[in-house]
């Protein structure tokens, strides 16, 4: 059977395209928290209505809540899964290995990528809010400069894909990654990938992972 796959990574690093071509290659679930608390609301089931409570008071979601969540959705017994944005510290690391993946085979990858080529990378990106197409100034400009070439639309520079916002969400991850990485090499399923090649490239490395 696949491995349970945990995306790690900086902000931009390709986590969410990667995740989108191993879904559509190998049929994983692709597992986002918010997306699972969202749907679970939707539901109105208990679980949900605990959920939603949590966040109308304005607070966070607790830990051991989204695990409850996890399990609630996921059966690892005869599927495999991609866990994207959880978990998002060593705490959390070995709360989800404990109460959710119990020694299921799995891989922690890591998409290692120097973070001044990042944040290049982010604050070069456009984005055409009509065509959904994803433009970067450096590797991927647009035909005439600030119109998308499918739509003919404005393209857009996001808040957060601005220097200043980039910075300070790329410290935030810095703080939080090394104690989940340390927990996933000491379990001696920690993959390292270099994110900073084309998707093709990263996409390549991530098959080998799967089929290992």
């Amino acid at each position: 059977m696949k491995p349970q796959l945990i995306l790690l990574g900086a902000p931009g690093s390709g986590k969410g395209t990667q995740a989108k071509r191993l879904v559509k290659e190998f049929g994983y679930g692709h597992i986002s928290t918010g997306d699972l608390l969202r749907a679970e609301i939707a539901k109105n089931s208990e679980l949900g209505n605990k959920v939603k409570s949590i966040m109308e008071a304005g607070n966070l979601v607790d830990d051991m809540t989204v695990l409850e969540l996890l399990n609630a959705n996921c059966d690892l017994a005869t599927n495999a899964y991609i866990f994207d944005g959880f978990p998002r510290n060593g705490e959390q690391s070995k709360l989800l290995e404990e109460h959710v993946l119990k020694g299921t085979a799995t891989k922690a990858v890591y998409f290692k990528i120097d973070f001044e080529v990042l944040i290049e990378r982010i604050t070069n990106r456009r984005l055409a809010p009509k065509s959904g197409e994803i433009y970067n100034l450096i590797s991927k400009a647009p035909k005439v400069a600030g119109k998308c070439d499918v739509s003919g639309e404005d393209l857009i520079h996001r808040d957060d894909d601005k220097e200043e916002v980039v910075r300070n969400r790329i410290d935030v991850f810095k703080k939080t990654i090394e104690p989940v990485l340390d927990y996933y090499k000491s379990l001696g399923n920690l993959v390292e990938i270099d994110a900073s090649g084309s998707a093709d490239t990263v996409f390549g490395e991530l098959v080998k992972i799967v089929n290992k």
